[in-house]
């Protein structure tokens, strides 16, 4: 159990580390407030033992959350977007559950269930949060288009380097 734990704590810091000083650094889009927003920072949340308790989760979520706010200066919207991916992951888990179940603490990843579950799962959450962040930041309906092309556009690049980062890193728990 302390190794799932240490494990996790190192996987938190190692992607605010890299949202923050990394992905931040990387402007994408065509307009000068950016079309593309990375974030890499909810695999964290994706990432957690099947048997997480909701409070704890919520609680995970508001917390990496808040430490890319304060690194973005962006007054809440990813704490937000993270507690809504932190609330939504056990309904999401239960609609893509696989047919041999979930192994209840272990961590999600593609070394205990199949690549094309993990993907299709990460691509479910990140539009989840992506959509989330989006329509909060705008916060007019009259914007759905942009909004829709934002989280596209956000939640297709931030799947792109989730997949690499998971390919490269192959973590086990």
């Amino acid at each position: 159990m302390s190794n799932i734990i240490s494990i996790n704590v190192v996987r938190f810091i190692g992607l605010l580390l890299l949202q923050v000083l990394i992905i931040k650094q990387i402007k994408l889009g065509l307009i000068s407030g950016g079309i593309i927003q990375i974030d890499v920072y909810p695999l964290f949340i994706l990432l957690l033992p099947f048997k997480i308790t909701r409070e704890f989760l919520l609680l995970l979520g508001f917390l990496i959350g808040i430490l890319v706010d304060y690194f973005y200066n962006s007054a809440g919207l990813h704490a937000s977007a993270t507690v809504f991916l932190a609330f939504a992951r056990p309904y999401i888990l239960n609609i893509l559950e696989p047919s041999a179940g979930y192994d209840n603490n272990k961590g999600l990843t593609p070394a205990r269930i199949k690549w094309a579950w993990f993907v299709q799962y990460t691509a479910f959450c990140l539009f989840l949060h992506a959509l989330w962040f989006h329509l909060v930041d705008a916060f007019n309906f009259a914007l759905l288009g942009t909004i829709l092309v934002k989280t596209l556009s956000s939640g297709t690049f931030s799947l792109i380097f989730i997949v690499i980062i998971v390919a490269i890193f192959n973590p086990k728990d």
